[in-house]
Order: structure tokens, then C-alpha cells, then sequence
């Protein structure tokens, strides 16, 4: 996903839960206890529970130059030429698998082309892909396209090919703007190539950029992050990624971890750095990600909302409502790129799969909604899970009393700015028997 880097107009589904046939809720809201309390929700019918909700396309590139260390994504250093025509080839492949188990037939609202490192990639290639998408499934002209970019492969004349394509949104993994902190966590890039990445992509007709940038690096004091997002913030993108570098398993500063600023000071970072992003009209509208009016990424959108999207790729993950079937299920390609590319294996590229249960169900879509300074409302809940919303109506309740989240009006729950800084904390109550 525009994972913890930025790998998710509002495209919200708006049906309401009136609208589906069988059904009939009260909610009743107590002001004086201010509590939310769901009464007399009663399902009469089962086979139009979940609604259809929109429908994305993740597209994972698992190539890289080199490994980053605190990186734990699905990615393989390949300093050479990649395979791309023999992949693009796999990759229309196992899109028109996942078609053909699409039921009904649904338009895309976004594609987004992550990795690894997507713009190793040719521009033919990447018009060979969206090209072969179009011929797929209907991908409408004001479909959102994202693609991923490293600073250090923005060569010239590639993001004109990509804008020719159909590409309309870049994601630019700038990290950091400080030569120092860049070698420290060992990217390739200069400080100077990420502003030609910024310039070449206007040159080309990109209006619509992400800059994706890390805090909490090796040896960073306060002064230095805010510095940083400053000099991000003066090259004029329309959203900001801003994320705290994390250790993750199995990477290698997990492994043998740098000095990192103490929890005191990235708390600092965080909160001067919303400051100042807001300052310059960035408002927050998930846990990492802000945007200038009109830029929120509507892809990343509909993953937070716990909307449905296809993977493609290896290693790549999807989510697909079944609502003949009753069900949501989730599934993953092989991983390897060797093995996904293996002829014998190109009618076996599943990984793996798994139907959500009652339990899944509220902890994703939770673990998903809850980063959103919005929150949910019941429709939403009953909509993407098909559960009623009183089944997480104690998890509210007990959420509300350690003041992590807030019942309003309109049957809306959203996290506290306490709940929102300690996600983990509120995603307990959800995730937990």
C-alpha cells in the first residue's frame, strides 16, 4: 500500500444502509452519558448485507537498485536490467484471472503502481500495462494512477513516457532532503536529485505529486526534521507523505538498529511537523498523510475506508466483496518474483487466500478506519462488513471511556487526538477478544 511510504475528490461509497432491501435499524444517541447506543438493529435477510464498495488496482513491482535497511517490503536488489516485458506479460495475465472471478463487473477508481521501485520501469512497459488494463476492465478517463518514483531513476524523458501513458499522479520517495541523514539510512539519491525529480515531473505535465518524507532518522535532532519538512514543503506538492522511520523485523537496522531519537522527541517531531504542514494548508486526513485542498489520494482513500481492490505482482495482496457468496476474502500472489515468473507456475500464482471471519472483519476494518481523523459511521461499518453495528458497540464503549474515541452525532465515531497519536492503543479494542 501507499504503505507507510505514501503506497490509499472522495470516492466514498454512499449508499446508505436504507437503501438495501430487508433491513431495518434505529440508532438512538444519548447525549447526556455520551455514549453511542445502537437499539433495535435487526437484519431480516441476508443476501443484501454487504454492498458492493469500490474497487481499486494495486500493481507491486518487487525491483529495486538496492535494499534499503529499514525496509520490509517485498522488494529484491537487481542492479541489472529487470525482466519488464516478460513481467508486464504475467502481470495482464494475472489480472485477467482476477477478472474473471469478478462478480458483478465493477470500474476501477484508481491504479497504483508500487514496489520495489515502479519506475525502473519503461515507459513502453508501463503503457503496455495500463494499456492491457483498459482492454481488461473499465478504467474510466478520471480514474486516479499513481506511480512510484526514486528520486535516483527519474531519467530524462521517463516521466514524459509515464504521463503519456495514462499516469496522472507521482510518488516521489524524497525520504529525506538533508545529505547527512540521506546516507544514513543508505538511499542512493542527493538532495539535489529529488528536486529534479520534482521539476522534471512539472516539466512534464504532472499536477498532482506526492513527496513521501521520513522523521525520527538516525542522529536527527528537532531543528533538522522541522528543516527538512520546510525544504519539502518549499518544492510545492500537492500531499505529503510524513511518516516516523520505523524498525521493522527483518530488515537490517532491526537487525543492528541506529541511534534513533527517544520517544519524547519524535512525539516533538510529530506535532511541530503537523503544525507547520498546516501552516502551509496541509490538513491531516489519515495517521501519516496530508493534503493540499482537492489531493487527497483516493486510492489510499478507499483502502482506509475498507474498500475492495485487486493485487497483482508478487507478493501482492488483495480484497474482494463476495456478496452472492455472503463473503470478503483476501488474497496474495507468490512472492518470490522468480517463482511468479515461472512458467510452470502461471496457472498457480496464489499464494495464498483466506475468508474473513466476524473477528477479521472488525479488526480490518478498524485497523483501516480508525486512521482517519473522520472516523466511521454505522452505514460504513454495516456496508463494508456486512455485520450490524452493534456488534462493536462494547469496543466503542469501552474506547470512549479511556477518552481514545468519541461518539458524535449521526451515529459517527472518531479517534480523540489522543486516539489518533496512539493508534495501537484504540486498535486494541478492536482487535482483541
Amino acid at each position: 500500500m501507499e504503505n507507510p511510504k505514501e503506497n490509499p475528490s472522495d470516492y466514498g461509497y454512499q449508499q446508505t444502509l436504507r437503501d438495501l432491501p430487508g433491513v431495518f435499524f434505529h440508532f438512538f444517541f444519548s447525549v447526556d452519558s455520551c455514549s453511542l447506543v445502537v437499539k433495535n438493529c435487526q437484519y431480516f435477510g441476508t443476501a443484501e448485507r454487504v454492498a458492493l464498495p469500490p474497487l481499486s488496482l494495486y500493481v507491486h513491482i518487487p525491483w529495486c537498485l538496492s535494499k534499503c535497511p529499514y525496509c520490509d517490503f517485498n522488494s529484491y536488489p537487481r542492479p541489472g536490467d529487470i525482466p519488464e516485458t516478460a513481467y508486464v506479460e504475467r502481470l495482464l495475465w494475472d489480472l485477467e484471472q482476477e477478472t474473471t472471478d469478478l462478480f458483478p463487473p465493477r470500474p476501477l477508481i484508481s491504479v497504483f503502481i508500487g514496489g520495489g521501485t515502479p519506475s525502473l520501469l519503461s515507459g513502453a512497459a508501463i503503457a503496455r500495462l495500463l494499456g492491457g488494463v483498459r482492454n481488461l476492465i473499465e478504467l474510466p478517463a478520471d480514474a486516479e494512477i499513481t506511480l512510484e518514483a526514486n528520486p535516483e531513476t527519474a531519467a530524462a524523458g521517463r516521466f514524459s513516457a509515464y504521463r503519456q501513458a495514462g499516469v496522472n499522479r507521482l510518488s516521489i520517495g524524497a525520504q529525506s532532503l538533508s545529505a547527512r541523514h540521506l546516507k544514513r539510512i543508505a538511499r542512493r539519491h542527493r538532495p539535489a536529485d529529488v528536486r529534479s525529480a520534482v521539476d522534471q515531473a512539472r516539466r512534464e505535465g504532472f499536477e498532482n505529486l506526492n513527496l513521501d518524507l521520513m522523521y525520527g532518522l538516525p542522529g536527527q535532532s528537532l531543528a533538522q526534521a522541522c528543516r527538512d519538512l520546510e525544504e519539502t514543503l518549499a518544492l510545492e506538492s500537492e500531499h505529503i507523505s510524513y511518516y516516523q522511520l520505523s524498525l521493522e523485523p527483518d530488515t537490517d537496522f532491526y537487525h543492528a538498529p541506529p541511534p534513533l531519537p527517544d520517544g519524547d522527541l519524535l512525539a516533538d517531531m510529530q506535532l511541530q511537523g503537523i503544525e507547520i504542514l498546516g501552516a502551509q494548508g496541509f490538513r491531516p486526513y489519515e495517521v501519516s498523510a496530508y493534503a493540499a485542498a482537492g489531493h487527497r489520494c483516493r486510492h489510499n482513500l478507499n483502502y482506509w475506508r475498507f474498500g475492495d481492490y485487486l493485487g497483482i505482482g508478487a507478493g501482492a495482496h488483495g480484497k474482494s466483496t463476495l456478496p452472492v457468496r455472503q463473503r470478503i476474502e483476501r488474497r496474495w500472489k507468490l512472492r518470490d518474483p522468480t517463482a511468479y515468473l515461472n512458467r510452470a507456475n502461471r496457472d498457480h500464482l496464489i499464494g495464498g487466500e483466506k475468508t474473513l471471519s466476524e473477528a477479521d472483519l472488525i479488526a480490518e476494518f478498524a485497523l483501516n478506519a480508525l486512521r482517519l481523523p473522520e472516523g466511521f459511521d454505522a452505514s460504513l461499518f454495516e456496508r463494508r462488513t456486512g455485520l450490524p453495528f452493534d456488534r462493536i458497540a462494547d469496543q466503542i464503549d469501552k474506547a470512549r471511556a479511556a477518552g481514545l474515541l468519541v461518539p458524535e452525532q449521526g451515529c459517527r465515531v472518531r479517534p480523540t487526538e489522543l486516539g489518533h497519536r496512539f493508534l495501537n492503543d484504540l486498535l486494541q479494542y478492536f482487535t482483541s477478544d
